[in-house]
């Protein structure tokens, strides 16, 4: 894991919104809402925009011409489907040249079940999939759904394969204590991953301190809800929102 070169509460705005994979992902948002935060993500300079595959063509033309790219969530937010399918939405969204990477949902209810041979499988051929476009994949784990083995045992299988990166939380969990991106899951894979892959925290990402703590740790990037990207980029007076996992 790769250090920054200097403290995250010394970087300009800039350079903090290079860590951001903006999340524009809530089923509920019309076109011209996610059209609106794919423009403030890009004027904000932010890594990524992530979005479902299916407003690849909408967004597209709104990131051009700048640093931002867009990143689709693949099968989000649970995981679940067949593998051919998971693979053909890869090969759906990898052409497009404003992609940066893509993200995945790895099989967490497999996880549960210790069924890693199937998950092995399953992400070798997405990952390849991805690869075969020159496109970084991220694999998302759901932490707050697996035990400290599981989530070890799941960095292990993601760098078997190839994986670019490994990712915590859809932000979209019910049913469990939600911790998405603490310190001490970041800890544990940033630990079992090495130098072998990247590390993405996302969910409840909502506080400046938390946002500075996780890059000053070395984390790689993080996925930020619209209403807490000014919160943690200190802009104006925003205020974390509560109320959402992002």
């Amino acid at each position: 894991m790769k250090h920054p070169n200097k403290k995250a509460c010394e970087m300009t705005r800039k350079e903090l919104a290079s860590y951001i994979d903006y999340s524009v992902l809530k089923p509920e948002f019309t076109e011209e809402e996610i059209v609106e935060l794919t423009k403030d993500g890009a004027a904000l300079g932010c890594a990524t925009i992530c979005i479902n595959p299916g407003y690849m063509d909408l967004c597209e033309p709104y990131i051009k011409g700048t640093g931002t790219r867009l990143c689709p969530v693949v099968d989000f937010p649970f995981g679940t489907s067949s593998t051919q399918s998971r693979v053909k939405q890869i090969e759906a969204v990898a052409p497009y040249d404003s992609v940066g990477e893509i993200d995945i949902v790895a099989n967490f209810g497999h996880a549960r079940g210790g069924q890693y041979g199937k998950i092995r499988e399953d992400l070798k051929a997405c990952v390849d999939a991805a690869h075969k476009h020159g496109r970084e994949i991220k694999v998302i784990f759901e932490t707050d759904a697996l035990n400290e083995e599981q989530i070890r045992t799941l960095c292990d299988i993601c760098a078997e394969v190839g994986a670019d990166f490994v990712k915590t939380s859809t932000g979209f969990l019910t049913g469990f204590d939600l911790e998405g991106a603490s310190p001490e899951v970041i800890a544990i894979m940033m630990d079992q991953t090495g130098e072998r892959c990247k590390v993405k925290g996302s969910g409840c990402i909502r506080t400046r301190d938390h946002f500075l703590k996780l890059i000053d740790m070395g984390i790689d990037r993080m996925g930020v809800g619209y209403k807490s990207v000014p919160v943690v980029l200190g802009i104006g007076d925003a205020k974390p929102d509560e109320n959402s996992a992002y």
